[in-house]
């Protein structure tokens, strides 16, 4: 199972993509929707969580430290925060897991298991860069939600697809999100 957690920063968007792309490919899903998340899910995406609640094999609540999710012995093979706020990602880089979702990712890399970060905050600061290079030393994955333009995106979706693809390269997961550079796509002129 992987572990998708929305958390309370513009851009959930991409997680609604990440959740509909990993079922796609057939893996079975643990979704983590934190309240500021839901608020934003309405304003954003127009719909109600439960909706993708519902695409998830098993929801897990961000506050509930009982949750099996929080235990070494979980076995959970990967953790994906999508979007990331940069106070996720400072409690993560500083080991403080003051809720069930950092403690999650916390798991993760404690168990060395594969934890990737979209984080979507534009621009950072110091203190953002410091703590994705502290999250990265430990072996998390930094994939900040910087969408590629040369697949020529005709929507927002094809913009989330491209980030919601990187996600799943990242985690071993074959998928066909955007099309890739193949270095013959511009021609040059002599």
């Amino acid at each position: 199972m992987i572990i998708l957690a929305m958390t309370g920063a513009s851009g959930v968007i991409y997680g609604e993509r990440i959740l509909k792309a990993l079922r796609g490919a057939g893996v079975r899903v643990g979704l983590m929707i934190t309240d500021t998340a839901r608020e934003i899910i309405r304003y954003e995406l127009e719909m109600e969580p439960g909706a993708l609640e519902e695409l998830a094999d098993e929801c897990f609540d961000a506050t509930d430290f009982t949750t099996s999710i929080n235990s070494g012995s979980s076995p959970f093979r990967a953790m994906v925060i999508a979007p990331c706020t940069m106070k996720t990602l400072s409690a993560i880089a500083n080991g403080y897991a003051g809720n069930a979702l950092t403690r999650a990712a916390d798991v993760c890399l404690k168990e060395r298991r594969e934890l990737v970060l979209v984080p979507r905050e534009t621009p950072l600061r110091s203190v953002h860069l410091e703590n994705m290079l502290r999250v990265s030393r430990e072996g998390g994955i930094i994939l900040p939600a910087m969408p590629g333009f040369y697949h020529k995106p005709a929507s927002i979706e094809d913009m989330a697809d491209f980030i919601a693809g990187k996600v799943l390269d990242v985690l071993g997961i074959e998928n066909d999100l955007f099309r890739r550079w193949t270095g013959k796509d511009i021609s040059t002129e002599g």
